[in-house]
């Protein structure tokens, strides 16, 4: 008779997680290193259904669903308990939905894409999705109609929904969901305006003004609504949102007539960060705009740390210093090859930066340029060719052989993390440039609740159960086939529900 096999003692179980635990950090880390992005985009495939059966299919649809439901599912829970804490401005003799469960719908319309308001009464009302948030929420009992949603919106005080968003991703934090993608411990924060839309009639006092071809025949003057971002922009691709700060007009100097600017919601922006996150280790990731000694000094005295673009022109004097004293500190560089580029790292530490009257305020600048090389393909000869390319950034650590890759590679380019959201959200189904609403509230309103639709999207689609269906579908295709998963009467809602965890854990790829 064979022997049975011994039952590992629970130390040993330990052990092995433990082991397991320091090989995939150890893989992560070499990706981040090489360059590689382990979600990276693969092409579409282009390959007929692999289906037999349509059991097999709606197989197939329930354990991608219940993959996704076990990501999202906690979130929405959470989320629920912050919203339903929002004053309710209705007559609660008159209230046919709680205002939670109109947030909720709200935020799931841009889960599943609604491309607008009459798009999701046309088809995200129907008796099918409400079976299967019925199973989850049993006291909704009916979808409201987005006219409900909208005048809400506009009554409500529609800060408390940012509040929201930003109490979820404070509760992510605290579960330490993203210690593995830090950067030397930080939090990379990337933050960058936007245009969300414009208009050639005035729709409310809070938009902004400008007037093309002044002093010509062809003047026009056009209004629009100008917005400032701010989010988490992970080295492994992932983004997520934070923050929003609309400008406006009111807020500007009306007697000398200087409307409200990029420069200035900073400075707000920052400001409620700091308080949403007091303790937070930062590293702000800017763009050129912000490379000026106020907006400087106002990271520091916050204890921030930062990596801003220097383009061309700005701040001569630390231009001119740089190009000095660059050939007297040669062991201030490094070569490496990354992402298949080879890099050449120059820098300069503590170089003087004097800026307000007379020079009266003073601080220390640490300088990097990073010129890279690579091959290609000419498309117009067909013949090999070198390419080049060069970045330089504002630090505000001292630059060093062991931090130079981590803090430009990992850190600084991925700033554009946050362009790449903001174009996702504007291109790819989010409807960022739509106001939803010509009320200057619910206009708000309906943006932040974009911004909680397109988190719990991002979240699901970076954790390990589904990355892998996200990179072979894409993200696009992904999003229409949950849509489809949850509308169309695929799946049985109360044996979805009976095939989740009791406890399902977020865990991000």
């Amino acid at each position: 008779m064979a022997s049975r096999r011994r039952r590992p003692t629970r130390e040993e179980q330990k052990h092995r997680q433990q082991k397991l635990r320091k090989a995939r950090e150890k893989l992560r880390e070499q990706m981040l290193l090489d360059g590689t992005n382990p979600l990276k985009r693969l092409s579409a495939s282009n390959a007929v259904s692999p289906f037999k059966t349509q059991e097999e299919e709606t197989a197939h649809r329930a354990k991608i669903a219940a993959a996704f439901l076990s990501a999202v599912r906690p979130q929405l829970a959470a989320l629920l308990v912050t919203l339903s804490k929002i004053k309710d401005p209705r007559d609660p003799k008159k209230v046919e939905h709680q205002l939670a469960m109109i947030m909720l719908y709200g935020i799931l319309c841009f889960v599943l894409q609604a491309q607008s308001r009459r798009e999701a009464n046309r088809e995200l009302n129907g008796p099918t999705l409400l079976g299967h948030l019925h199973q989850y929420f049993p006291e909704l009992e009916k979808l409201p109609h987005h006219d409900t949603v909208g005048r809400l919106l506009a009554k409500t005080d529609v800060e408390k929904i940012q509040e929201s968003h930003v109490e979820m991703v404070r509760r992510l934090i605290r579960n330490k969901k993203f210690d593995r993608f830090l950067i030397d411990g930080l939090y990379p924060i990337a933050i960058d305006g936007t245009q969300k839309v414009a208009s050639g009639t005035l729709v409310s006092p809070e938009w902004q003004e400008r007037t093309h071809n002044k002093g010509t025949e062809s003047e026009q003057t056009q209004y629009y609504v100008y917005v400032l971002e701010a989010c988490l922009a992970f080295a492994n691709g992932l983004s997520l949102p934070l923050l929003s700060e609309f400008l406006n007009y009111e807020k500007g100097d009306t007697e000398t007539q200087k409307q409200d600017c990029e420069t200035k919601a900073f400075h707000r922006l920052v400001a409620r960060l700091k308080k949403e996150f007091p303790r937070l280790p930062v590293i702000l990731l800017l763009d050129g705009l912000y490379a000026n000694g106020p907006i400087i000094e106002d990271c520091e005295r916050r204890n921030w740390q930062y990596m801003i673009v220097l383009k061309d022109g700005s701040l001569p004097s630390v231009w001119t210093e740089f190009q000095a004293l660059l050939p007297l500190c040669p062991e201030n560089q490094t070569t490496q090859t990354w992402g298949g580029r080879r890099q050449s790292f120059r820098w300069v530490n503590d170089i003087d930066y004097a800026y307000g009257a007379n020079g009266k305020h003073r601080l220390k600048l640490h300088l990097v340029e990073c010129l890279e090389t690579w091959d290609e393909i000419d498309p117009e000869t067909g013949k090999p060719a070198v390419k080049t390319s060069r970045h330089v950034w504002i630090s505000s650590d001292r630059l060093m052989k062991d931090n130079v890759h981590k803090r430009c590679n990992l850190g600084a380019r991925h700033r554009w993390n946050i362009e790449e959201a903001i174009l996702a959200e504007k291109r790819h189904g989010y409807q960022y440039e739509h106001t939803f609403s010509k009320d200057w509230t619910a206009m708000k309103g309906y943006h932040y609740l974009m911004h909680i639709g397109r988190a719990l999207n991002a979240l699901a689609q970076y954790t390990e159960d589904l990355v892998n269906v996200v990179r072979s579908k894409g993200v696009r295709a992904f999003v229409r086939f949950i849509r489809n998963c949850f509308v169309q009467p695929w799946l049985n809602p109360a044996e979805l529900k009976a095939s989740l965890p009791e406890a399902p854990q977020l865990r991000l790829a």
